[in-house]
């Protein structure tokens, strides 16, 4: 996408080249930073579409960075994350990064995980107000809560804006369109665009616990996303359709 600005944050100058080479390849407009501050001050200074964030920083600790760009920003990120670094990896998609690309790399697996990363987040985009023949997107009521799919917002039972990151938000809409319907694992997995899910691999588990976190009452007790044990999960809520 001509025009969107990347940023890469790493602190090994051949790893930067790389990346630095294969987005402009595509025409992204690319910056660098190695370290914490150089990063926020370049976020400050003009925003970043996207983020690709190596949690193996040093003496910056990649994840403290991750959560530092989520105190000021909702940017996307794409972690870059080493073969054994796989609890850094659940932190870092708890913390709210949006993909990750695992190193050893190849070129086009990163150019198509930024790519996908990119397109996620510009459904999230306020889209350009229609006119009289045209059809709105409804918005999706349930227990309580409203949520604008097509915008990735969500209102509170206070009317309140409940902030969503990419992923969550994807994860919802997954939900709300298949209300009372038991999803597998893989199945989220493969609706949310994320990697192919693994026996161990805890991606899911841990993404349903955040969006818990945000929209039940007693996030300790779900009732809206119940657990189907040994299958996957469930959207128990009633949906309702608003049409505006």
């Amino acid at each position: 996408m001509i025009g969107t600005r990347i940023l890469i944050v790493d602190d090994d100058p051949k790893i930067r080249t790389v990346l630095r080479r294969c987005l402009e390849g595509e025409s992204y407009l690319v910056s660098e930073a190695s370290s914490m501050s150089e990063t926020l001050a370049k976020i400050e200074a003009k925003a970043p579409d996207l983020i690709t964030l190596d949690l193996q920083l040093g003496p910056d600790d990649g994840l403290e960075i991750a959560r530092a760009i989520r105190r000021i920003s909702t940017v996307p990120i794409v972690m870059v994350t080493g073969k054994a670094d796989l609890i850094d990896r659940i932190v870092g998609l708890e913390i709210g990064a949006d993909d990750y690309i695992v190193k050893p790399f190849h070129v086009r697996e990163v150019i198509a995980r930024v790519k996908s990363v990119l397109r996620r987040t510009a459904l999230g985009e306020a889209q350009p107000e229609a006119t009289s023949s045209e059809t709105k997107s409804p918005k999706i009521a349930f227990d309580g809560l409203v949520a604008t799919p097509d915008q990735f917002g969500l209102a509170g039972r206070d009317g309140a804006p409940i902030t969503l990151t990419g992923r969550e938000s994807k994860l919802l809409q997954v939900f709300l369109d298949r209300p009372k319907r038991t999803l597998s694992r893989d199945q989220l997995m493969e609706l949310i665009g994320g990697h192919e899910y693994a026996p161990l691999d805890r991606t899911v588990d841990n993404q349903i616990a955040r969006l818990r976190k945000k929209i039940e009452r007693d996030p300790a007790h779900p009732k809206l996303i119940k657990t189907i044990r040994g299958i996957g999960y469930v959207f128990t809520a009633d949906v309702t359709r608003i049409y505006a």
